[in-house]
């Protein structure tokens, strides 16, 4: 097997500016109709959402999904100009060391994009062994050991030399670019938003998208973008990629050649989902 290791990581500037001391890779949070409710909803987010932008042309898209789903921000090993993702059933497992014990508050981010993205049968279990995402929930203080014990003492003196991380996820993929594994660790003891921004982005990475880009503007995979919800943007884009005519290790002619068919399906599902005119 092929194996390649992809590392995802948001510097610490991205959250300075709002009083926090380190920040984070990443995430996406509830976005329209299947938001939760407004009282259990961090203030952050709530406004984010309110002020998401909702319509986008095509070219907007397109572009979009080109610079995040090919390419790496940083990589390991293997190439990086093939399409990537899981090509079967998605299971997370979570394992909480560290309180607060947020596994609820995945299991909620879990089912929510499994509700907004068509063709993806995503869900929580249970069991490590079937889990092929495996979430690890720990406090701060824990997160630079948890590093060096997932990715070894020389890597891990890489991640956090060069951005000091507050959450991060890596993958493994075979020899047909399939993902075969993720691994996700996030901070729990750094506020909701911290954390709803990093779930989101971090098990949304772990499909497939793990190229952040700062010239796309509506994109949670943007170093300079905070939004704590699964934005509709992000919504097209992750529809794409897993509407099953796109194929693990397809090139960027191969998806073009698809996109036709296969844009009008992911724009459909996406505003159905999120109540928006067609």
């Amino acid at each position: 097997m092929n194996e390649t290791i992809k590392l995802f990581w948001r510097c610490a500037e991205k959250f300075a500016a709002r009083g926090f001391l380190v920040a984070a890779l990443a995430a996406m949070a509830f976005a329209g109709i299947m938001a939760r409710p407004a009282a259990a909803e961090d203030p952050q987010i709530a406004a984010r959402r309110a002020s998401q932008v909702k319509e986008f042309t095509d070219a907007q898209i397109i572009e979009g999904f080109f610079k995040i789903a090919f390419g790496a921000e940083f990589h390991v090993a293997g190439r990086v100009d093939r399409i990537r993702k899981f090509d079967g059933p998605v299971r997370v497992y979570v394992e909480s060391r560290a309180k607060p014990d947020r596994r609820a508050q995945v299991a909620e981010v879990v089912g929510d994009i499994r509700n907004r993205i068509d063709h993806l049968d995503i869900a929580v279990t249970d069991d490590r062994a079937a889990g092929n995402i495996v979430v690890t929930l720990v406090r701060d203080r824990a997160l630079a050991p948890t590093i060096r014990a997932f990715y070894g003492r020389d890597r891990a003196r890489q991640i956090e030399r060069s951005l000091q991380p507050q959450c991060l996820s890596g993958f493994e993929k075979d020899a047909q670019y399939r993902i075969v594994r993720s691994d996700v660790i996030l901070v729990v003891d750094a506020g909701d938003f911290v954390f709803f921004d990093c779930v989101y982005e971090e098990l949304l990475q772990a499909l497939g998208p793990i190229n952040d880009d700062s010239s796309v503007p509506w994109t949670m995979f943007n170093d300079d973008v905070q939004m704590g919800f699964f934005g509709i943007y992000d919504q097209h884009l992750l529809n794409i990629l897993y509407d099953p005519r796109v194929r693990p290790g397809m090139t960027q002619d191969e998806v073009r050649a698809v996109l036709p068919q296969v844009l009008p399906s992911a724009r459909a599902f996406v505003a159905r989902v999120n109540g928006l005119a067609r």
